[in-house]
């Protein structure tokens, strides 16, 4: 599995490579925002590892512009800037997810682990959360293989939880993707498609995957 470190401090970037050729990766690096993308443009790569504030162009100017370009690659944001705002606005422009500096390295492994799976999942046109499956070819939506039926509506709102799965998501976002066009709609109209979902998903699991984050919105989260 190939990775691509994006880091403007030296010893951080090093230390990043060599760990990450410790656990079996092969490992690609640069400094700069503008080899970043190039590197991007030329070669595949399973994820990279972003910072935010590079020389050259910063991460999110990368980010906007190879997902512009069409290039799909997991990208996690590995950044000492942690203002909420950031943090959304890295999400919001197609980031798979977002670490904020100081960082222990087995989460970072882990969540290194987790956009790489969603990769390999949406090649196949399935995304998976847990014992949560989501099939994009037949529209089909199962849980521990047994299959669950949703409206046209319910099953748009799960596709989009399920893939931002492990990233809280707004209410102000979900109404944005799946109501693009419709301006009148109730401002409690998540909440309660939200509801219905987990009366489909969650009734009768002890793992409760839907969960709501306060004062945020929502988060899709498996068993792990």
């Amino acid at each position: 599995m190939r990775l691509l470190v994006v880091e403007d401090e030296r010893d951080m970037n090093r230390i990043l490579v060599k760990e990450l050729e410790s656990e079996g990766y092969l490992v690609d690096s640069c400094f700069d925002g503008e080899s970043a993308f190039d590197y991007l443009c030329m070669a595949e790569y399973d994820g990279v590892i972003l910072d935010v504030m590079i020389p050259k162009m910063d991460g999110f100017t990368v980010l906007k512009k190879v997902r512009d370009k069409g290039i799909e690659t997991p990208i996690l944001f590995l950044s000492a800037k942690c203002s909420v705002n950031d943090i959304v606005q890295g999400l919001d422009l197609g980031a798979d997810d977002y670490i904020v500096k100081p960082f222990d390295f087995k989460e970072l492994l882990a969540r290194i682990r987790m956009i790489t799976r969603k990769k390999a999942d949406v090649r196949t046109n399935i995304y998976r959360c847990g014992t949560l499956e989501v099939n994009t070819n037949d529209c089909t939506v199962s849980r521990e293989g047994v299959a669950i039926e949703l409206s046209p509506k319910e099953y748009a709102v799960l596709l989009y939880l399920i893939r931002n799965q492990n990233i809280v998501v707004t209410r102000e976002q979900i109404e944005s993707n799946i109501w693009e066009f419709d301006c009148d709609i109730n401002s409690n109209l998540v909440d309660v498609y939200i509801r219905y979902l987990r009366k489909k998903i969650d009734d009768g699991y002890e793992t409760k995957m839907i969960r709501t984050v306060r004062g945020v919105g929502y988060l899709l989260k498996g068993n792990e």
